[in-house]
């Protein structure tokens, strides 16, 4: 297996670094079948074998085969939900958010591979939105939401998903400033402690940072592009210095402009790279064996970049909103009308 894994990542390598169309071999998406045409906008990875999503309808499949069978196993009950989010520590543990004003955000938990599940949060304010979940281990994460009165909501557990509580003083929203929740990934952690928290809407698209799990909150501006449409859409963090911000106007979604930063600096500072990808990008994962490999996706195409998003080239010409790599190099994706893909190479 891990022969097979490393000849799949010289041969992605090999393609990135060929000139256009001197490349033999490149990697792709192999489609799988999900039984439904349920959008995915949550995702998570847990291995090649085992993998979560979520979406519309209060849909959450799991697969535990990699991918020859998916289980339908979301909450009941939960028909009218949008699951936007999900968190997954293996294949019996996730955490599960749903989106939406009011009540209809809420967060719910399974530890027997959705068999059964438990409602730990549901919003009772009526103007608060929230929109994505991260992780640092299996006990400790949190979610979070749209500014209400000017102030962003974060959400924190130490308890795995069982129980959160809500944290105050983050730095003032700016007008028309919110969060995109297409794609599960506007906020996420790296480290032990570090978070950053994406966002668009206003005049300028901001990513704020946490050092000490949520607690408190910096801002700093990057130069994508902001308005009602753009923004930050998704941030990684190979560390907790080395980052990558993503986005761009899904109004205009075959267009690339001002839709990427980078950061040496945990967010202090962000820079545009030399290339992007062609076109608004809703997610980017870091490959766990390349420290400088990416992967993008959006509703135009997969990007991969291997030098750290400097330079970036497409492989993929179809329509994805969420991307995921596991610790075992297993790399998935998912978008609209049920579809779920695992990267190959070949």
């Amino acid at each position: 297996m891990k022969r097979a894994l490393m000849i799949s990542v010289l041969v992605l390598a090999a393609f990135l670094t060929a000139p256009p169309g001197a490349s033999a071999t490149s990697p792709t998406w192999k489609t799988l079948p999900t039984g439904t045409d349920a959008q995915f906008r949550g995702l998570s990875a847990v291995s090649r074998q085992v993998a979560w999503v979520s979406g519309q309808r209060g849909t959450v499949l799991r697969t535990v085969d990699g991918g020859r069978r998916f289980e339908q196993v979301g909450p009941p009950g939960t028909a009218e939900l949008d699951f936007r989010d999900i968190e997954a520590f293996d294949a019996k543990t996730a955490v599960a958010l749903s989106i939406g004003a009011g009540e209809s955000s809420r967060i719910y938990r399974t530890a027997d591979g959705g068999r059964t599940w438990t409602e730990a949060f549901r919003n009772t304010e009526p103007a608060a939105f929230y929109n994505c979940l991260a992780f640092w281990d299996s006990r400790n994460g949190l979610a979070v939401g749209d500014p209400v009165d000017g102030e962003f909501r974060v959400l924190t557990t130490s308890d795995g998903g069982r129980t959160w509580s809500r944290v105050t003083g983050l730095p003032p929203a700016l007008a028309g400033e919110y969060q995109f929740s297409a794609s599960g990934q506007c906020v996420t952690v790296a480290g032990r402690k570090d978070a950053w928290l994406a966002t668009g809407g206003s005049t300028v698209a901001r990513v704020l940072h946490s050092k000490d799990r949520g607690r408190t909150w910096t801002a700093s501006v990057t130069p994508l592009a902001s308005s009602e449409s753009a923004g930050v859409f998704a941030v990684a963090f190979r560390n907790p210095r080395g980052g990558i911000a993503i986005g761009g106007d899904y109004a205009n979604p075959t267009s690339g402009a001002d839709a990427l930063a980078l950061t040496r600096d945990g967010g202090r500072t962000w820079r545009a790279p030399e290339t992007a990808p062609a076109g608004y990008r809703s997610a980017v994962t870091y490959h766990p064996f390349l420290p400088t490999a990416l992967i993008a996706v959006g509703p135009t195409g997969s990007d991969v970049s291997f030098d750290g998003g400097r330079n970036w080239r497409q492989f993929h010409d179809g329509s994805f909103d969420s991307v995921d790599c596991a610790r075992d190099g297993g790399c998935w994706a998912s978008g609209a009308r049920g579809a779920v893909a695992t990267l190959t190479v070949g």
